[in-house]
């Protein structure tokens, strides 16, 4: 059997005043729980251009300066069968944008680390709020 290549997707992190922006998923494979915006691909996008486009559908929010921030080589597990290469990029965005859910968002929010530690939310996402965390506390910066 020929091994597919995984499916591509982007997720975009926004901070404001040490709270991160996340939706909650109304659409599987991660209903009801909250990530970054984010989404599959489309064809001749940039793993960033995703990015972009997925945090202004899902929340309104037109972003910036995308960084590369980690990639996620997501299996599938027993419930679901898609492979996705996962990029997330810390994202700018102007300080007057109001997040708005849309597209397959049921919600939107702003909450801290800890609130993020509560929620359910994917492994990906875990991991990148605790690198956030040691990347502040070693640089000073917030």
């Amino acid at each position: 059997m020929m091994q597919r290549q995984p499916e591509r997707a982007s997720s975009a992190i926004l901070e404001r005043d040490g709270r991160y922006l996340l939706v909650r998923r109304a659409n599987p494979p991660a209903a009801q729980m909250y990530a970054f915006p984010g989404g599959r691909a489309e064809p001749g996008e940039t793993p960033a251009e995703t990015a972009l486009r997925e945090l202004a559908e899902e929340t309104g929010i037109k972003g910036c300066n995308p960084v590369l921030f980690e990639v996620y080589d997501l299996p599938p597990k027993r419930t679901e069968s898609r492979h996705f290469l996962l990029s997330v990029f810390t994202v700018e965005a102007n300080l007057g944008s109001v997040a708005v859910a849309s597209d397959d968002a049921a919600d939107v929010g702003w909450f801290t680390p800890e609130e993020i530690f509560a929620l359910p939310v994917p492994e990906s996402v875990h991991d990148c709020v605790e690198k956030l965390i040691r990347i502040r506390a070693t640089t000073g910066t917030g």
